[in-house]
């Protein structure tokens, strides 16, 4: 090939270069985004996020009730659990005070109260009326002066450091029950005597006279009285409420 043709050839493509330079460039086409969407996961069935503050909301309830329960027994008795432990030393939690007594109603005597505990006693029965001490006995032919076993009765009230009052109770307690007579006999009872003792033999203790001697009768049946009810006014009290001493 010639010089000039390779020129030639040179020529038409630089033409051709210069002629696709010249040409609009078509725009890129703009590409479509697509934006990713996250599902949330799905919810779950399980009920955890509700137990955990309902089990914290329930143990914060049982340990307040619990140091509730702790505080009022220490409140209601500060000494409750105390003799568990080996160095408890008893405390005299009643300043010394001796111990109550109480009357109580119908079918008990007494009410003992100490520290913590009590004790309930059971009145006791009424003495039944005993038969006669020996059976076909009679009592003895004796004219009975209830004045003179007033009259000594009298002096034995004083002997005994009474006040006349004293007198005056057992003058009503014994004219209900014997009227002072020496030989008043209750032949239902085998009660004897001025302060119809049951049986009468019981006078015994006081003299080998109790059938016939007032004196003997007086000073036995005072000697009961002392020793049952303290007083002559204490045994007619007793005989008014329940109609025997």
């Amino acid at each position: 090939m010639s010089m000039d043709a390779v020129r030639e050839r040179w020529a038409r493509d630089d033409a051709a270069a210069a002629t696709r330079s010249l040409r609009p460039q078509v725009a890129a086409r703009p590409t479509r985004t697509t934006t990713s969407v996250e599902t949330p996961p799905p919810r779950s069935t399980q009920r955890g996020s509700v137990t955990g503050p309902v089990k914290q909301a329930a143990t914060v309830v049982f340990a307040f009730a619990a140091s509730v329960s702790f505080l009022l027994v220490n409140v209601v008795d500060p000494y409750s659990g105390a003799t568990a432990t080996s160095t408890y030393v008893p405390v005299d939690r009643f300043g010394g005070e001796a111990t109550q007594e109480v009357e109580l109603a119908d079918g008990y005597s007494s009410l003992a109260v100490a520290s913590e505990g009590y004790v309930v006693e059971a009145k006791p029965d009424e003495p039944e009326p005993e038969a006669a001490s020996a059976a076909g006995w009679a009592p003895p032919a004796v004219v009975p002066d209830p004045g003179s076993a007033q009259a000594y009765g009298a002096q034995a009230v004083a002997a005994r450091g009474w006040p006349t009052t004293e007198f005056d109770c057992l003058v009503a307690l014994w004219n209900k029950e014997s009227g002072w007579r020496v030989n008043a006999y209750n032949a239902s009872s085998g009660a004897y005597g001025i302060p119809q003792a049951l049986p009468g033999s019981k006078m015994a203790t006081a003299g080998a006279d109790w059938e016939t001697n007032a004196a003997t009768q007086i000073e036995w049946g005072l000697g009961y009285i002392q020793a049952r009810y303290g007083t002559p006014c204490g045994a007619w009290a007793h005989s008014q409420s329940v109609g025997w001493y």
